[in-house]
Parts: C-alpha cells; sequence; structure tokens
C-alpha cells in the first residue's frame, strides 16, 4: 500500500472521528421531535375532545371551550415552531457532516462555512428549545390539580368513585 493511500485512510478516519460528535447531536434532536410530536398529537387530540363539546355545551361553558381551544392553538403553534426548527438544526447538522467529507476528499478549506452552519443550527435548536419551554410554560399556566372547575364536577347528588378497583355508578 503506497503512502499516499494511506495518508488519504488516515484523513477519512479524521473526518469520520469528527462527524461522530454531530451524528450524537443528531440522536438527541430525534429524542426532542420525538417528544415534540407526542406533544403536538396530546394538544390536537384534547382540541378534537373540546370541540366535540360544543354543541351540547351549556352556555356558560361555550366561553370557557373557546378559551381552551385558543389556548390549546397557541401551544399548538409554539411546538409547530419547535418541531420546525429542530428538524432545520438536524438537517443543517446533516449537511455539516457532508460537508465534512467534501472538505477531506476534495482538499477545498469550507472551514468557515462548516463553522457557519454548525452555528446556525445551535441557533435553530436553541430557538426550538424556546418554544418547548414556553409551550411547557403555558401548559402549566393553566394546570388545575384538585378541586374540579365547576363545569366539570359532577351534577348535583352524584358522587365522584375515586376508588379505581371498584367499577362506578
Amino acid at each position: 500500500m503506497a503512502a499516499a493511500e494511506v495518508d488519504h485512510i488516515v484523513s477519512i478516519a479524521d473526518v469520520i472521528r469528527l462527524a461522530v460528535a454531530p451524528v450524537f447531536l443528531l440522536s438527541g434532536i430525534a429524542a426532542l421531535l420525538n417528544v415534540l410530536t407526542n406533544r403536538l398529537a396530546r394538544i390536537v387530540d384534547r382540541g378534537r375532545h373540546l370541540e366535540v363539546e360544543f354543541p351540547s355545551a351549556a352556555p356558560g361553558r361555550v366561553q370557557t371551550l373557546r378559551e381552551s381551544l385558543g389556548r390549546l392553538a397557541r401551544r399548538a403553534r409554539l411546538v409547530s415552531w419547535g418541531i420546525s426548527l429542530c428538524t432545520g438544526s438536524a438537517i443543517l447538522i446533516s449537511i455539516v457532516v457532508v460537508v465534512l467529507f467534501i472538505d477531506s476528499l476534495t482538499g477545498v478549506n469550507f472551514s468557515a462555512i462548516i463553522a457557519l452552519l454548525f452555528i446556525v443550527a445551535m441557533a435553530a435548536l436553541t430557538l426550538g428549545l424556546i418554544c418547548f419551554l414556553r409551550e411547557i410554560s403555558l401548559a402549566t399556566r393553566h394546570l388545575r390539580i384538585g378541586e374540579p372547575e365547576p363545569e366539570h364536577s359532577p351534577p348535583a347528588g352524584q358522587s365522584v368513585n375515586t376508588d379505581r378497583n371498584q367499577p362506578g355508578p
């Protein structure tokens, strides 16, 4: 094996080592995207559930339903932005890996482009995480634990079964 071939193999091995970190980052972003898409699915399901209540809702309940649907719409937009930004980040990181190999194979110095792509990818990821944090903030701001809202309470004279092992009324 000629010395030039050995140098080329070593060069490719170095690029693979450099590409490992971005690939691990892609795995983390994939996990985050999984969380975000699950949150979006839950928001959509909750919105559909509330929309079904509209036709039979008491007049006092309609305004509460509208407010809840408005909050869900805001949360869905934030999650959607988070998904888009994190996906954009993953695409940019993938491009970084490709450009690393192109740089190595062609000998053209793309280090400035690689750095710029990575910076933009991190900015997109950061903005996606901010959207996620904001959505969680909105979700927990209106979270009620304890006594249910009056419109969710059972009718007067009817009790709620809190024993999960016993059948309900």
